[in-house]
Order: structure tokens, then C-alpha cells, then sequence
């Protein structure tokens, strides 16, 4: 690792945790909530399925086996382990796991285009107005920063950015979220600042930490008080701990069995489900994997097959897990994309059984921290086209994570900026989804 290398590790870890916090943004506080004299316990960490594209609703949880081919591609329905609850044929294992997690069939919202739907679903916010406001992923980072305490920054998107805007926003950059490039399912997941390239062992990796103090001519001549060089050395001091401690060995998927890893799947996002386990053990509040290859334009169906297939495995198995070591009560598991697809076939050339972008009605999944399983809000209608009861909106599904994680949604949002804001916008508190929480006391 080159000085060059080593100064980009520093600022990555600097960035997301290195700094003591925005002075600017003042105190912060969690906005929790009592119930017959008890604290209600609250969300430690979120892991959200960002499934990139949009994923339908006809072909995910809200199947239509009653519908002409035009609609359901010829393809049915199953039974799940809640009796009255039936999920599409693609997700087989997901169908014994129904008990886990509520399905939300009455998502809906006006944006059809990939970057103005994901800015709406992420923030809140209609674009637009001048300011890029924050994701939850950073605010939800903002507001736990004190309670967390592990080495790896507070937010973590595993392994590629799922938008085109400013996650952060106008928050303090030590809210930014790792993006820690790399392959999960690759010998060695190279994390971007913090597992270096080329498979060092720890002898030769302290090695050259040492010859790299040995030619800092510069630090070494420059007096010990000035405050640039403390901080320097400090986040210096802070990214070679996370290199060599704890915080590198959150990603090293060696650790865990072949079982294990085989039952998540050996690809990408199946190993990206189990490190996101792997987080949470470690107590990272925000965690999100972003599945790419869901914008099925062309070839639905054939996608599909492949896609669900994947998705199913790893999906079950990370919910499966998480029940089984305990961690499921205190770990939201948000699964949604930023629309749905158009209900009606497009099988003519070039699209050849393709769906196009759907925003008026589409689905998406809760399970854990503080939401029961086993329930289903909202419905369509016959054709999965339009929401027939109970919308849930955008705001309505971030606010109601901010209050299981035991933020106010109609609080303050500390800000570098001074500006007078609320964490969602205050007409968004009439539909949030509190039918299905349950009480964690």
C-alpha cells in the first residue's frame, strides 16, 4: 500500500467515523415513545433490500393467478405458511417464512423515472427546490452515531451506490455511507478503505505501515501541535486500527462455514445478505444492498426466473438467520425498489414479454424491529394497476421506520446549515403503517 493508498483509506474512515460530529448540528435526539409507564425498545439496525429497477408486483408478493396471460405471464400463485396469504410460484422459500414479514401491496407515488422515484423513496422528498435533502440511510446514521460504537462507519452500502443524487445531502459528510465496492463472492472481498487489495498478510501489511512512517519526512518535521497534523495522525491512527481490527474482519466471509455460505447462495448478492448479517452482529445501524438487474424492460420473465431464484435463497436465508440468533426483533428488514412494473405485458419486438416502469401501484415487504410478521396492508385490484384500499406512500413507509428505530419523524433535523427542517415533511404522519407494529417492551 503506497502513501497515496494509504491517505485515500484515511479519508474514507475519517469521513464516516474519524471525526467527532458535526459541532453545527447540535444535540440530537431520539424521539421515543412510552406506553403504560414502559420505554418501548427500539430498531438497533435497518437492512434494506434496494432492488434496483423495480421489481413487480405481480411476479414478487402480490400475484394475480386470476388474470389473463396479458397480465400474469401465464404464471400462478402459492401458498404460504399463513393460511389466507398467497405469494408469486417464483419465491417458494420466502412462502414458508410468511409468519416473518408483512407485505405492503398498496405502495404508490407519481414518479416513474429511476432517479426521481429513488429520491422520493430514499428522502421523502419531491426533487426539486434547490436542495438535495438527505437518505434515511444517513439520518438514521446521524441520529445513532452515539449509541454505535463499532469501528466500520454507521452506514454501509453494499457494493454500489443505488442512486444518482447526494445520499448525504446537506448533512456532514461523516454521514456518508461506505459504498465498499468489491465482490462479496469473490476469495477476497476488497472493501474500498478498509480490506486492501493484493492479499497482504498482517506481517508484511504492519511492515509497510512502518516504512511508510519512516518516509514521513513531512509529518515528522511539522510542530506536534498544529491542529491540521493531529487530525491527520488521528484519522491515520483510527484507519489503521479499522484495517488490522475488528473492522476488516466484519467483511472476511472466510470466517463463516461453507454451509453457511452455500446456503446463501455463492453470488453476489447472496454473500452481500450474509455480510449484511455480519454487520448488524457487529452493530452497524444502516445497511443497504443494493441488487442490481431488475429493470426487466426486455425478457420479464426469463429474468425472473434467474433473479427470483437468487433473491428467494438469500433473502430467506437472512431473515431465517436472523430469527435464529435473536437479532430479528431489533433489525428492520426493508425490501422495495423505487416503482413497480406495468401490470399489462408488453410481448411485441423489441420489448418481447417486457414490463416498463409502474408507480400508481406497486409492492413492497417489511419483517423485524418492531413490525409483525404474517400480515399483508393495502390492495390492488384484479390486475395489480391500481390501489384499491389502504395507500402507503413513500413518507409514510420511512416514517414509520424512523419511529421503530425511536427517531421523531416529526422532529428537528440537525443540519451544518442552519436550515429549519423536519426529518419527513409534516403532512407525512397520517398513514404510517402502525397497524402492523407490534410493542417491544
Amino acid at each position: 500500500m503506497d502513501r497515496r493508498e494509504f491517505l485515500k483509506g484515511c479519508a474514507a474512515v475519517a469521513a464516516a467515523g474519524a471525526l467527532s460530529g458535526c459541532a453545527s448540528a447540535g444535540e440530537v435526539k431520539s424521539g421515543g415513545s412510552e406506553k403504560n409507564g414502559k420505554v418501548k425498545k427500539h430498531a438497533r439496525s435497518v437492512i434494506e433490500i434496494w432492488v434496483w429497477g423495480g421489481p413487480c408486483q405481480l411476479e414478487t408478493f402480490d400475484p394475480k393467478p386470476k388474470a389473463s396471460k396479458d397480465y400474469n405471464g401465464g404464471f400462478g400463485s402459492i401458498p404460504t405458511n399463513v393460511p389466507g396469504i398467497e405469494i408469486s410460484e417464483f419465491w417458494p422459500m420466502m412462502a414458508k417464512l410468511a409468519d416473518k414479514y408483512s407485505i405492503i401491496r398498496s405502495m404508490t407515488h407519481p414518479h416513474r423515472g429511476h432517479e426521481t422515484a429513488t429520491y422520493l423513496m430514499q428522502t421523502g422528498r419531491n426533487p426539486g427546490g434547490g436542495k438535495v435533502y438527505p437518505a434515511i440511510g444517513a439520518v438514521i446514521a446521524m441520529f445513532k452515531r452515539k449509541e454505535y460504537k463499532g469501528d466500520v462507519p454507521p452506514y454501509v452500502i453494499l457494493t454500489v451506490p443505488k442512486g444518482r443524487f447526494s445520499e448525504v445531502g446537506f448533512l456532514s459528510e461523516e454521514f456518508s455511507p461506505l459504498v465498499t465496492g468489491g465482490n462479496p463472492n469473490a476469495p477476497r472481498f476488497i472493501v474500498d478503505g478498509i480490506v486492501p487489495p493484493g492479499g497482504l498478510g498482517k506481517e508484511e501489511q504492519t511492515a509497510r505501515f512502518g516504512l511508510l512512517e519512516e518516509l514521513d519526512t513531512f509529518g515528522k518535521n511539522v510542530p506536534a501541535g498544529m491542529p491540521v497534523m493531529k487530525e491527520f495522525n488521528s484519522a491515520g491512527k483510527d484507519a489503521r486500527r479499522v484495517i488490522e481490527g475488528d473492522g476488516a474482519k466484519v467483511f472476511d466471509l472466510s470466517l463463516e462455514s461453507a454451509e453457511t455460505r452455500d446456503r446463501y447462495g455463492r453470488n453476489t448478492f447472496g454473500q452481500s445478505c450474509l455480510t449484511a448479517r455480519r454487520l448488524v452482529e457487529s452493530g452497524v445501524p444502516y445497511i443497504t444492498i443494493n441488487a442490481q438487474g431488475w429493470d426487466t424492460h426486455k425478457r420479464h420473465f426469463e429474468t425472473m426466473k434467474n433473479k427470483a431464484a437468487e433473491m428467494d435463497k438469500a433473502l430467506s436465508a437472512l431473515i431465517s438467520d436472523l430469527s435464529a440468533k435473536g437479532l430479528l426483533d431489533s433489525t428492520i428488514v426493508r425490501w422495495t425498489g423505487e416503482f413497480g412494473r406495468t401490470p399489462k405485458v408488453d410481448w411485441e419486438a423489441p420489448w418481447n414479454g417486457g414490463r416498463n416502469h409502474y408507480s400508481r401501484c406497486f409492492t413492497s415487504l417489511v419483517a423485524g424491529g418492531g413490525f409483525a410478521g404474517g400480515k399483508v396492508v393495502g390492495a390492488s385490484d384484479e390486475t395489480a394497476s391500481n390501489v384499491v384500499s389502504r395507500p402507503v406512500t413513500p413518507q409514510d413507509m420511512l416514517g414509520s421506520i424512523y419511529e421503530l428505530c425511536g427517531i421523531d419523524p416529526d422532529g428537528p433535523l440537525p443540519n451544518p446549515i442552519g436550515l429549519e427542517t423536519t426529518v419527513l415533511p409534516p403532512q407525512s404522519k397520517l398513514g404510517r403503517l402502525r397497524e402492523i407494529y407490534k410493542e417491544l417492551v
